[in-house]
């Protein structure tokens, strides 16, 4: 199976400006692509991973990569997807983002000579003259066109500030210096980067009159229509420090049953043939399928021995709670009151409620214990001393962490 068929078959296209074309050269190895990735954090996080993974899966198959630090369009922020205007970063924070990227891709993309190569916008983004810029550039923009860009519609009820309005122009001149001076011919991006992606393209078109490609991947979505890689605590982050390798594991542990199956298709480099036959399986081997998703992304991001560690930890807890095994929660002094914390607090302290109602509806439902104790009674208490010892806590018949004080 070519790569193409291939990306197709595990759910991953989907849109493309060229179907024969983009297929003819990513099956031949002929493409020179490019994925760009701002630096909002101090890690990668599970939505790039995604993006991560079609990187090398091309790679794999002869194509090579240019992978995009996107330290200068960090300048601006990117409002796809937003409802808000993202916080101005510093140029130091921005910087100390993009060489946390660099090593964290390494563990995914192979760099070197003829392989891929890392580049940064704000090289040749940072230097730019404004008047030349739109005399250039801002003359193949049509502002009706860009109003129409699902990136931008969304804003426009909240305000949409001229800042971010640049986004668009700022990705497209990505894409046209990257086609000018490394010969780039695709892009790739999720897809909520279409809008941008299809700029890059016009932009080059006019510019050059070549033709160049653009491909979105599917966003990574799970049953109810929501982006996965998210927890009661924030992000999945790809940084054991951010998120450790068992809090990584555990996520993928207990994905939706509805999710399993898509998950292993996407984000996983199983053969076809290995996640087709998985799909026959009985549904009392759920839990199995479960197991198999979360050892193999968890070697994919922190290597085998982290992986082996956090499978057999979690199989303690699955298997009755050794609390040397389980994750923490730490509690902090300030989460106290006359050095007691209720078991409605506790519940959301470990992360296995969002809010106080909903801790109160799983506590009353008989979805908590303590101890193994099981917790009806909402104003059962614990001592700050009994904290010190650890609490081994539960949420259902699976989920366990122990909480602990800071010290």
């Amino acid at each position: 199976m070519n790569i193409f068929e291939e990306l197709q078959e595990r759910g991953l296209i989907a849109q493309v400006t060229d179907n024969n074309e983009i297929k003819d050269l990513i099956n031949n190895g002929g493409a020179r692509f490019y994925i760009g990735f701002d630096p909002t954090a101090d890690s990668l996080h599970v939505g790039h991973f995604m993006a991560l993974c079609l990187m090398k899966r091309l790679q794999m198959a002869g194509n090579k990569p240019v992978v995009l630090i996107g330290g200068g369009t960090g300048y601006i922020g990117d409002p796809s997807g937003r409802s808000d205007m993202r916080s101005m970063m510093t140029p130091e924070t921005i910087q100390h983002n993009c060489d946390c990227f660099r090593k964290q891709m390494e563990r995914f993309i192979e760099f070197g000579e003829d392989k891929a190569i890392m580049v940064n916008n704000a090289d040749w983004l940072l230097g730019l003259n404004y008047i030349e810029l739109l005399r250039e550039v801002g003359a193949c923009f049509s502002v009706n066109n860009m109003l129409r860009a699902e990136c931008y519609k969304q804003r426009m009820e909240k305000g949409l500030s001229f800042l971010e309005f640049n986004y668009m122009i700022m990705q497209a001149y990505d894409f046209y210096h990257l086609h000018q001076n490394y010969g780039c011919n695709m892009q790739f991006g999720g897809d909520d980067q279409w809008s941008n992606m299809l700029a890059g393209t016009e932009l080059i078109r006019k510019k050059t009159g070549e033709d160049a490609y653009a491909m979105t991947i599917t966003l990574l979505m799970n049953s109810e229509g929501k982006k996965m890689g998210k927890t009661a605590k924030g992000a999945v982050w790809l940084d054991p420090d951010k998120t450790s390798p068992f809090e990584f594991y555990q996520y993928w542990r207990n994905v939706d049953d509805s999710d399993v199956m898509k998950c292993l298709k996407m984000l996983t480099f199983l053969p076809m043939d290995e996640i087709k036959a998985m799909e026959d399986w009985e549904d009392s081997k759920i839990n199995e399928k479960k197991e198999i998703l979360a050892y193999e992304l968890t070697n994919l991001v922190h290597g085998k021995d982290e992986a082996d560690k956090a499978q057999a930890a979690a199989r303690a807890i699955f298997s009755g709670g050794d609390s040397a095994n389980m994750p923490e929660a730490v509690i902090g002094q300030d989460e106290l009151f006359e050095d007691k914390i209720s078991i409605v607090n506790l519940v959301v302290s470990c992360g296995f409620a969002s809010s106080k109602g909903e801790a109160k509806r799983l506590i009353q439902q008989g979805g908590v214990s303590v101890n193994d104790e099981p917790i009806s009674a909402l104003d059962k208490t614990y001592t700050k001393d009994e904290l010190k010892e650890g609490l081994k806590v539960r949420k259902g018949k699976k989920h366990y962490k122990k909480a602990v004080l800071a010290e």
